[in-house]
């Protein structure tokens, strides 16, 4: 047996056969070009196809990681944008005559060195952006795809390190566990092995060296910890380990069924957060109370073209059956910033996360919004469905839906369409703005629901996707808990309910601190229900 060390990057236990990944980079051509200005025009085309390339995987990233974790992809695209980059690769092609992907090769390179050569942890990662974006970049010029990663069977893969969009591909269930040789407890490794559920240990020295394909192997993703070819007795030790953790799922099985009630008695909501209807069946087997948030706006993500009215009603439409009367929350286009859609044209933004996005868009191009509402409202015909608005600010903006909501519910009257004619409104409390009229807006809706992702970074007046920013980034701040707060005591002075659909929702260290609100509902993945619920009835 061998053990060896590495930063513990993704929590979890796993026993299995060890696959050995070995990048096998394409040989880059290098040869004398004539006719530059051409070269140039070859090399903007491959770019454009490389950024739709990254649009495309971080739509897929969306819905396996979450909005925050996919941003990774986001940043990629910004980086095929950089001058810097750009014209380093231009000048490269003009001043010495030579191809695209020998410029591209050397630029990156160059800018990796640089990135890795910084003390900050967040500037390092970007060594690996340039290579992942520069590859990608290649292989548009080239026409090959790139290298993928099949796995067909469960096993614990190691490899020297692995780009975002090599990491995106594994799915949980084929890879187990996931060991590199680079990367850090804060790099993209670990962020997105995290979010997509598997154990990973990064920066095991000599690991490469001693990994053998089919070897069995223990990694313990805690505290980092690799066992190669164990010993019995380190074989019962772990094992013994993982029946406590299946020990501890088996428990949280039980909760099924259960009320989500405090020991004295107090009740509050439990739902699920959705993208798409994928999600349904961990809805159910998690057994959440209602949807508290649909998020919408995938179906515009997935979609090469705005989706149709028959499109949007027949996804709603199954959500509303299968949830059978429980509640559905779904939250109308909430698209711009981080998300955005490339054939509906926006103009880029020095500032997208407070730029046109949310109900800003809907209002200014009611065209689109009219064809979601038509959906929304002809699928509640089919269970309880509600629709919350997103990025509102101001009173006149719910003022200026109502009219267009009104307009909708006309004109399904008139074609005889079935609704239901007493559907609730809502709105997402995600601003400060928001949060702090929540008095005069409460009494234009019938619920509130806080998003505290966006609430915290309009807060603190930080980026929450900016890991630079992770010792200054404090979710709980008092200023939140503050806006919270105010948010729930005009709620119900105002006879509506309020629940939280952020993060912050899942967090168990603040239970507490949102039932003594008085906050009425919480809406969490689909994962953390049960996690959630217990700590309800932990709760004196």
């Amino acid at each position: 047996m061998l053990l060896l060390k590495g930063d513990g990057a993704s929590c979890g236990i796993v026993i299995g056969q060890l696959v050995v990944y070995n990048h096998c980079p394409n040989q880059i051509p290098h040869y004398s070009i004539e006719e530059t200005e051409n070269e140039i025009k070859r090399f903007q085309k491959a770019r454009q196809n490389a950024i739709s390339a990254l649009q495309n995987i971080y739509i897929n990233a969306l819905t396996e990681v979450s909005e925050e974790n996919a941003a990774i992809f986001e940043v990629q695209q910004m980086m095929l944008d950089d001058l810097d980059y750009i014209n380093a690769i231009e000048d490269i092609i003009r001043l010495q005559k030579v191809n695209t992907e020998y410029a591209v090769n050397i630029t990156a390179k160059k800018f990796a060195e640089i990135f890795t050569h910084m003390e900050e942890e967040y500037m390092i990662c970007r060594a690996r952006d340039v290579h992942d974006i520069s590859n990608k970049l290649i292989s548009c010029l080239d026409g090959k795809k790139t290298k993928q990663i099949y796995i067909d069977k469960p096993v614990i893969l190691a490899a020297d390190d692995l780009t975002p969009s090599e990491i995106i591909q594994l799915k949980s269930g084929k890879v187990i566990g996931l060991i590199t040789a680079q990367g850090s407890a804060n790099s993209h490794t670990a962020i997105l092995a995290q979010a997509l559920g598997i154990p990973a240990v990064t920066a095991v020295t000599n690991l490469l060296t001693n990994a053998i394909d089919n070897m069995t192997v223990i990694m313990d993703g805690s505290n980092g910890s690799i066992y190669l070819d164990p010993d019995e007795k380190t074989l019962t030790s772990m094992s013994e380990k993982i029946d406590c953790k299946h020990h501890r799922e088996k428990q949280l099985e039980e909760l099924k069924g259960k009320p989500n009630i405090t020991q004295s008695g107090l009740k509050i909501k439990l739902g699920a957060n959705i993208s798409s209807t994928k999600d349904l069946i961990a809805v159910l087997e998690n057994d959440a109370d209602s949807i508290g948030l649909f998020r919408s706006e995938f179906l515009y993500l997935n979609n090469k073209k705005l989706p149709t009215e028959e499109e949007q009603f027949a996804s709603y439409k199954i959500v509303a059956e299968t949830m059978a009367g429980k509640p559905v929350v779904i939250r109308t286009l909430d698209i711009g910033a981080d998300k955005n859609a490339p054939y509906l044209k926006f103009p880029p933004e020095y500032n997208p996360a407070m730029g046109y996005r949310g109900i800003r868009i809907c209002l200014k191009q009611p065209e689109i919004f009219t064809v979601q509402l038509r959906a929304i409202l002809r699928a509640s015909a089919f269970g309880n469905i509600s629709i919350m608005l997103p990025m509102i600010t101001s009173v006149q903006e719910v003022q200026d839906v109502k009219i267009i909501f009104a307009s909708v519910k006309t004109s399904l009257l008139q074609e005889k369409i079935s609704f239901d004619k007493n559907i609730k409104l809502g709105i997402m409390i995600e601003t400060p703005a928001a949060a702090i009229i929540s008095d005069d807006l409460a009494k234009e809706v019938d619920f509130f629901s806080i998003g505290t992702n966006d609430l915290t970074q309009y807060t603190l007046a930080m980026d929450r996707q900016n890991p630079n920013l992770g010792s200054f980034f404090n979710p709980h701040h008092k200023a939140i808990i503050r806006l919270i707060a105010q948010t729930v005591e005009n709620a119900h002075k105002n006879g509506i309910w309020v629940g939280i659909c952020g993060e912050l929702a899942s967090d168990t260290s603040l239970t507490k601190t949102f039932l003594d609100l008085g906050i009425d509902e919480l809406s969490v993945s689909p994962y953390s229900v049960l996690a959630v619920r217990e700590k309800i009835r932990s709760l004196e």
